[in-house]
This record gives C-alpha cells, sequence and structure tokens, in this order.
C-alpha cells in the first residue's frame, strides 16, 4: 500500500482522537484502532515508516506506532 495513504489514514486517526481529554488514552485509542482495523502489512509498513523517522506522523500518532512496533516484537 501507498505509504503516503497510510501516513494520511494514521494522521486522520490520530485527528479524532485529539478530541479525547487524556493524551494516554488517545494514544491508546489510535493503537487499538491500528491493532484492529490494519491489515499486518499495513501495520508493519507504518512501523517501518517510523523507523526512517516518521517524518509526517503527528506526535500522538508517532507514540501510538511505537507502542506497536513493541506489541509486533513482543507477539514474535
Amino acid at each position: 500500500m501507498n505509504i503516503d495513504y497510510l501516513v494520511e489514514m494514521a494522521n486522520d486517526i490520530g485527528n479524532y482522537f485529539t478530541s479525547e481529554p487524556q493524551r494516554e488514552e488517545a494514544i491508546n485509542g489510535i493503537l487499538n484502532h491500528i491493532q484492529r482495523f490494519w491489515e499486518d502489512r499495513m501495520q508493519k509498513q507504518i512501523v517501518d515508516y517510523l523507523d526512517e523517522g516518521g517524518e509526517e506522523l503527528s506526535p500522538m500518532v508517532k507514540e501510538a506506532v511505537s507502542r506497536l512496533k513493541n506489541s509486533l516484537v513482543e507477539a514474535k
């Protein structure tokens, strides 16, 4: 999948959760959404993008993708 589209989708998810008053809840919401609705290959692509710097990801999305990366490593 096109990484620009994945970044846009991830940031859109992040924008949805910005209304959450608790930052931690917002990050967990982003993470849970990506884990539930994104295919494994999409998750891997966004993690790889973060590993390359993740310049276009919003700060909360970066944190959520970082946690996603940790959960993928733990699952192995």
